[in-house]
């Protein structure tokens, strides 16, 4: 009976010595899955706070960096031409540090490089958006970009919104966007920013949308 109670007490202690270190286990949690762009499950931050510059080069805006921007007009698949003209408007500051390096509202150009309307045979619309121009300050310079996402705006904010941002006049020039709806509905990017529309339509990007932008050479900004 001794050996028994003691063998019980033991089990007792072990047991307690594998709770003890559970409970100090460091708990490991998995981000969630990142969105497929053009689904209502992609997420992104809104665009109402100064986006950082990645980039060790003063000055520079790196191959790769995003920027989101605003359509100033709609484009259409069923309307747009090759090589039509269209223009944006950065969303945010983009910061370098604490320096503003590209004031929101800093107008991005852009080139419609190739278009099909959804009138074709089992053909859904497609837009293929390139662009190739940003003003900073008044200044003109050449880049080469292409769309990775497309969402859709909540509209305008009033002036509070650029409280603490370092751009604020600029901010509200180029219209600090109130959040975002998610993934425009019923367009899909593919590969090379080809913005497709789904089940057969003509896609429509109405003015205000925001399209994120990775830029594909790197921008001395002076």
């Amino acid at each position: 009976m001794q050996l028994m109670g003691k063998t019980t007490i033991l089990a007792a202690v072990l047991a307690c010595g594998a709770c003890a270190s559970m409970d100090n286990d460091p708990v490991v949690t998995t981000p969630p899955p990142v969105g497929t762009t053009g689904t209502s499950s992609t997420t992104m931050p809104e665009p109402t706070e100064p986006a950082q510059v990645n980039s060790n080069r003063r000055g520079e805006i790196p191959v790769v960096q995003e920027i989101d921007v605003r359509l100033q007009q709609p484009l259409s698949s069923k309307t747009a031409t090759v090589e039509q003209r269209f223009e944006t408007t950065t969303a945010v500051d983009l910061m370098e540090g604490d320096r503003v390096l590209v004031p929101a509202g800093s107008v991005v150009r852009g080139v419609v490089r190739s278009v099909d309307d959804a009138d074709r045979v089992d053909r859904a619309g497609r837009l293929t958006l390139g662009f190739d121009q940003i003003v900073v300050n008044g200044r003109e310079y050449a880049i080469r970009g292409m769309a990775t996402q497309v969402f859709e705006s909540k509209g305008i904010r009033d002036e509070a919104a650029t409280v603490g941002t370092a751009g604020g006049v600029g901010a509200i020039v180029g219209g600090i966007i109130g959040g975002l709806k998610g993934a425009l509905i019923g367009a899909i990017v593919g590969s090379g920013g080809v913005i497709a529309a789904t089940e057969g339509k003509d896609i429509e990007l109405p003015a205000g949308a925001i399209v994120r932008v990775r830029l594909d050479s790197p921008v001395q900004i002076r």
